[in-house]
């Protein structure tokens, strides 16, 4: 089993008393299409929005610890997936900016990022485009002042909330990351639809927007790679996300069980009941190795560890689906009921199967890497 050392177990300890302040309306803040204040100002009185940042811009450390982050999110999770995700899109919206941006441009945003002073996004999807992201139709081209952005992006996570978006297109032949500040002359914005688990979705609207050169990501035409890099830095602690969330619909599960009596006896003394509470915790268990052996071993080499990380993510998303639907099951009647916690998780735990790597695209890039002969 794989086990996590002091200075992980003090992060750890630090984002539990983030979810424990958030619990109290936590139900408030996932209902919510805009971010909620409260979570807000819990989550930036933490400062663990510095574990996202390198420290040569305000973070805690000059390489990111996808472990640190990884448990960060379970933590989170556990309570929020709006708290949550407030965190993780901190990183994956300014990891591009991190690593391909002047020192110029990170010394004007990333500080402020690791504050929370300032909400990070990433706009890659288009309304034709989800998956495959090469086909991407944004244009980014050279133009008087700078870069010209014309396009269309859709489902973008803080859309209408952040202050600035890594913005992927097409440049010629090539792919180019820019960075869009919010308030940028010809950048539309509108709400986007609603899901059902609600969340900070936005639609972009790339009118001719003119940025200065000095906001390009990366190389030019050749900065597909810092959409990899992001992904393979951050996708495994979309598993540590997953293990929290399967571990607070245990819980709540084990509450029901535990507390109410059917044929004169606690329904866990029933066996079908017991067994399946039995089995939901050995998948935790099981969910919760696998990420965290991901998450460390990405941390030295994270673009030759993403086989393994895209394993965590399957693996531990996968698993909290059935955790939560087992749950809800062992809950009768009370697992129905609009409103509840448990519904909350059923509706939260949908998602993580589909974004940042929907769970059939990740197996056939997997079996791709097997018919290869994977190290």
């Amino acid at each position: 089993m794989f086990d996590l050392d002091a200075g992980h177990r003090e992060v750890q300890k630090a984002a539990h008393s983030v979810a424990a302040a958030v619990e109290e309306f936590a139900d408030e803040a996932d209902a919510c299409t805009s971010v909620h204040p409260g979570a807000l100002e819990a989550l930036r009185a933490s400062g663990l929005a510095r574990h996202v940042v390198p420290a040569a811009f305000g973070g805690e450390s000059e390489t990111l610890d996808p472990l640190t982050i990884a448990v960060i999110r379970e933590a989170l999770m556990y309570s929020s997936a709006h708290l949550d995700s407030l965190f993780g899109m901190q990183g994956v919206g300014s990891y591009s900016l991190a690593v391909g941006g002047t020192d110029e441009l990170r010394r004007e945003w990333l500080p402020r990022v690791a504050a929370l002073e300032a909400i990070a996004g990433l706009a890659l999807t288009e309304p034709g485009v989800g998956s495959d992201l090469r086909a991407v139709t944004t244009v980014i081209e050279s133009a008087p002042g700078g870069l010209r952005v014309t396009g269309r992006k859709s489902f973008i996570t803080n859309g209408g909330a952040a202050d600035f978006y890594c913005v992927l297109g097409r440049e010629g032949d090539g792919h180019s990351m820019v960075l869009v500040p919010a308030d940028a002359p010809g950048l539309t914005i509108t709400r986007g639809p609603d899901l059902i688990a609600p969340h900070i979705l936005g639609e972009l609207e790339f009118d001719g927007v003119v940025v200065p050169e000095g906001n390009r990501l990366g190389v030019a035409r050749r900065a597909f790679s810092l959409m990899l890099a992001t992904l393979a830095v951050f996708r495994v602690s979309v598993a540590g996300s997953a293990v929290g969330l399967a571990q607070a619909a245990l819980d709540e599960a084990l509450r029901h069980v535990t507390t109410r009596e059917q044929f004169g006896e606690p329904l866990i003394a029933l066996g079908a009941v017991s067994q399946n509470v039995a089995l939901s915790w050995t998948e935790i268990e099981s969910a919760r190795a696998l990420t965290y052996r991901a998450a460390a071993l990405a941390r030295s080499d994270p673009r030759g560890r993403l086989d393994l990380s895209s394993i965590a993510k399957v693996g531990a998303t996968e698993a909290a689906g059935r955790v939560v639907d087992r749950s809800v099951q062992i809950m009768g009647r009370f697992g129905l009921v609009r409103g509840s916690k448990i519904e909350r998780l059923y509706r939260n735990a949908r998602p993580l199967r589909v974004y940042e790597g929907a769970t059939e695209v990740l197996l056939d890039s997997l079996a791709r890497r097997l018919a290869k002969g994977a190290s």
